[in-house]
């Protein structure tokens, strides 16, 4: 993971630390509590599958990006090595 996404996903763990702990010494109702509890931690749980989906496309593009790489550096390397072979 990048240095960026570190600290995006440490910020939204924190964020669901604290607002859960703001949850817990809220006087409210107890369900009312563990209601705003559980939205938060299903947001927290998107947002934690947002990131991951798009670290995933990010992988897939820079694996896309070195396999085109190395197809055309090897379609080079064919290609100078039939030139050679003919130039002989």
């Amino acid at each position: 993971m990048k240095d960026n996404s570190k600290t995006v996903v440490a910020l939204l763990a924190g964020l669901a630390a604290g607002a859960a702990l703001g949850l817990l010494f809220a006087p409210e109702k107890g369900s009312e509590t563990r209601d705003k509890l559980s939205d938060s931690l299903k947001n927290l749980g998107d947002s934690i599958k947002e990131k991951a989906a798009e670290e995933i496309d990010n992988l897939t593009e820079f694996k896309d990006k070195v396999v085109s790489n190395i197809k055309s550096k090897l379609k080079n390397a064919e290609e100078e090595y039939i030139d050679d072979v003919h130039n002989a």
